[in-house]
């Protein structure tokens, strides 16, 4: 199991008029504690394009407990639960406030595809490597 945190700041323009977070952020919120998560490992978007591959979301659950409000440094829990089988990879996130109180929980479902195709492909060799020694 791969386990990672980040910490972002909710940004005014990311609020709405009550000063909550708005909603749709979350989604780049969650983005953002992906791309951590993988580069922890040593695994870079950039890298990953550049070798042919994308990984586009095929599905992205999330659940809303507390608003985020603006000026909070939030912390994005993200976590690799399950090795990568077939095309796919999941994470699970929790965000919690600034108080340490969970805000909300999210599942999202990426899937390995060819940048030439866009078509599916399996679990790179060296994705599969990386991750291995978690599992």
């Amino acid at each position: 199991m791969v386990v990672s945190t980040c910490k972002i700041r909710v940004r005014y323009a990311e609020t709405d008029q009550m000063g909550y977070c708005y909603y749709g952020n979350y989604s780049a919120f969650l983005e953002m504690g992906r791309v951590e998560a993988l580069r922890d490992l040593g695994i870079r978007y950039r890298d990953l394009e550049k070798s042919g591959i994308m990984l586009p979301v095929s599905t992205l659950e999330i659940n809303y407990r507390i608003p985020l409000r603006y000026d909070e440094i939030i912390t994005v829990e993200t976590t690799i639960s399950d090795f990568p089988k077939g095309t796919r990879i999941k994470f699970y996130n929790k965000i919690f406030n600034e108080k340490g109180d969970l805000a909300s929980t999210a599942k999202v479902v990426l899937v390995f595809a060819s940048v030439k195709t866009g078509k599916p492909v399996s679990v790179p060799t060296e994705i599969s490597t990386i991750l291995k020694p978690h599992f």
